[in-house]
């Protein structure tokens, strides 16, 4: 059977641990737990989920590090593991991240699976770990880590799936079709696509908008647009200020995505993105970066925001709106990791 390190068991980490416990064996599946290891070493993990089910609980291997987990496979008959899944959030990090991982990928033998958000976190990877097979992931998956090894979980759930990048050799082709077979495998849904680039792309037009905003003015997206029904700036229809404000931001995104080839993340998208939102009952939904900063953690604005700016620059393109909530998000993280240093 495959061997599988998870790196980063929040919520998104977990669910997916648990599916690839189901299809390799909880065994072959080792998580790294930093703050919720105590409990995930005793107790293992609970999900609670309106799409798989009530109370899934599964204890698989627990690690502090990487190289607690590298130590724990010497005596196993594999003693390497095929795939490191990358769960935790993308945030600046010393060492980084991919430095981390490093004593659990053995070269050309593991596959690095990156299931974070933003666009442009690849390339670092590819550079450190060259034959190794590297896929990128776009993950809607709507789920929230409510205490220490526990998880509740909505009713939506697609892992879409591709190599990075795109034009990898046929052997890393195969390679992430066996991720996704073995993700059907332990129940859950993932898709395979040829450039995985354009999905993270359309889930930018999101993530880069609403993210900051909602951090920003400490409002659920649908708590934004109620707020700013009443501003009469002359937006010109019933969803106000707020929505044209949001959608501003989009169009600028999509327009980025455009210049780097995908014509399709256009303003038909934008509006459909949009008009998901608008729908929404109060209060709306809270996105991640809203829960750091409630919780006064490092956010993910680089990421999700800063490298959408910058690759809008080196294409000559103008982006002031992204730019300017880029810098405003980049002070709100930088604002608590300084209240960290005092504290």
């Amino acid at each position: 059977m495959p061997k599988v390190l998870v790196f980063g068991t929040g919520s998104l980490g977990t669910c997916y641990a648990w599916a690839l416990a189901n299809a390799v064996g909880q065994d072959n599946v080792t998580a790294i737990c930093r703050s919720n290891y105590e409990f995930a070493s005793r107790n293992g993990f609970t999900i609670h989920s309106n799409l798989w089910g009530d109370n899934l609980h599964f204890q698989p291997r627990i690690a502090r590090s990487v190289a607690e987990a590298v130590q724990q496979l010497a005596s196993d008959a594999q003693p390497f593991f095929d795939f490191v899944v990358v769960a935790a959030k993308a945030v600046p990090t010393d060492p980084s991240i991919a430095e981390l991982i490093g004593p659990a990928i053995a070269k050309g033998k593991t596959a690095i699976v990156l299931l974070q958000n933003g666009i442009g976190i690849e390339d670092e990877y590819a550079q450190l770990y060259p034959e190794s097979p590297l896929l990128s992931t776009v993950a809607y998956f709507p789920a929230t880590q409510v205490s220490p090894g526990v998880v509740h979980h909505r009713e939506v759930e697609t892992l879409h799936v591709g190599t990075y990048p795109a034009t990898a050799p046929a052997r890393h082709k195969e390679v992430a079709l066996e991720f996704v077979e073995l993700l059907g495998k332990g129940g859950a849904t993932a898709k395979l696509h040829d450039d995985i680039q354009r999905k993270r792309w359309g889930k930018l037009l999101v993530n880069s908008s609403w993210n900051p905003v909602c951090a920003l003015t400490r409002l659920r997206d649908r708590e934004f647009i109620e707020a700013s029904l009443s501003l009469d700036l002359g937006a010109e229809d019933k969803w106000g200020d707020g929505v044209r404000f949001i959608k501003d931001v989009m169009l600028e995104i999509a327009a980025v995505a455009q210049a780097y080839g995908y014509s399709d993340v256009d303003e038909g998208m934008v509006d459909f993105q949009i008009g998901r939102a608008v729908v929404r009952d109060l209060p709306g939904v809270q996105p991640s970066m809203l829960g750091d900063a409630f919780d006064s953690k490092t956010m993910e604005v680089d990421a999700i925001v800063g490298n959408v700016v910058r690759l809008a620059r080196k294409k000559g393109l103008a982006v002031p709106m992204l730019r300017t909530i880029y810098i405003l998000a980049n002070g709100l993280s930088e604002s608590f990791a300084r209240k960290k240093l005092q504290s």
